[in-house]
């Protein structure tokens, strides 16, 4: 299964109301923070922008695509787009497998990916 979204609001508690699964032998979760500095100067907030409909659909394959290359059972991705302040979550990422090197595997390949292709960046930041 893959969930992806996009949102405008705090995700820093998150829940991706997911059931037991007797499958699962790792669950790797990324929460990707706001770091205090952004090209050694010291920063209050980063802000996100994203090309609407694109950036979604583009998660959405990144995260199909994961889930078949690397055979896990789920991944589930919320990125957070607008001002987000140093501390809070900008992106939170959570993979379910049998085992924990799939995950691994998939959540390196998968932030990458997301890098790579999907339309959303940082487009400042605040002191």
């Amino acid at each position: 299964m893959v969930s992806v979204s996009i949102s405008g609001k705090r995700i820093d508690d998150w829940n991706f109301g997911l059931e037991p699964d007797a499958r699962v032998g790792a669950e790797l979760i990324f929460n990707g923070q706001v770091r205090d500095s952004e090209k050694d100067e010291k920063i209050g907030a980063l802000v996100y922008e994203q090309y609407e409909g694109m950036a979604q659909k583009e998660l959405e394959r990144i995260g199909s695509e994961a889930v078949e290359r690397f055979g896990v059972i789920d991944l589930h991705c919320v990125h957070r787009i607008g001002t987000i302040p140093v501390g809070e979550a900008a992106i939170v990422v959570l993979i379910r497998s049998v085992h924990r090197h799939e995950a691994f595997d998939a959540m390196s390949w998968f932030m990458d990916e997301l890098k790579k292709t999907v339309p959303i960046w940082k487009v400042g930041s605040m002191r």
